[in-house]
């Protein structure tokens, strides 16, 4: 399978309909704690809900500010907001960075991923293609490339995983990267 691309994700937060996502955003505001956090910009906020309901749907726990806390404002932070999101982080097993068209304009996302990687280290990018040919595999700039990506590709199972690579024969599958804190290994069969 190739990276997630934005058209995949927006016909999934697009195929949703108004009660499947109220169920699912109510559902997931009750949550105290998160198997991710994830970081984004919210100029890509179509594509990230996208990645919400696909991320909900593989199992997980996801926390996206402004649907799980839409009384934050975005247009006047102040300490008693940066301090909310700190805690959310906290309350997070990890953080997947989304990597889409406006993330390089973040002021928030390269805060929020040394905040986690200097708790948690649980962190890894998630590539964002822009081309409807994405591509297999995700090659980071600058700081990026000192972290794995998540992408999704089935198990032997046959069953839909995010999985958290750093090179085609070193990778764990994400529930594993979130819950044992397992880092990528090396296999004999190459992911890609």
């Amino acid at each position: 399978m190739p990276l997630y691309t934005t058209q995949y994700l927006k016909a999934v937060s697009e195929r949703s309909t108004f009660s499947q996502s109220e169920r699912i955003i109510n559902e997931s505001k009750s949550y105290t704690t998160f198997d991710i956090f994830l970081s984004h910009s919210f100029l890509d906020r179509q594509v990230v809900k996208g990645l919400f309901f696909e991320l909900t749907s593989l199992g997980f726990k996801v926390y996206v500010d402004w649907i799980i806390d839409p009384h934050l404002d975005r247009g006047n932070v102040t300490k008693a907001s940066a301090e909310h999101i700190r805690n959310r982080m906290k309350s997070s097993k990890s953080l997947l960075l989304a990597i889409s068209t406006n993330a390089s304009t973040s002021k928030w996302m390269p805060w929020e991923l040394g905040f986690v990687d200097g708790n948690t280290t649980k962190c890894a990018v998630l590539p964002v293609s822009e081309s409807s040919n994405s591509p297999e595999s995700y090659t980071g700039f600058e700081y990026l490339k000192l972290y794995p990506f998540a992408k999704k590709r089935l198990s032997d199972r046959d069953e839909p995983k995010l999985w958290v690579i750093e090179n085609a024969t070193k990778y764990v599958v994400l529930d594993d990267f979130i819950s044992s804190g397992m880092k990528p290994f090396t296999r004999n069969v190459n992911i890609f």
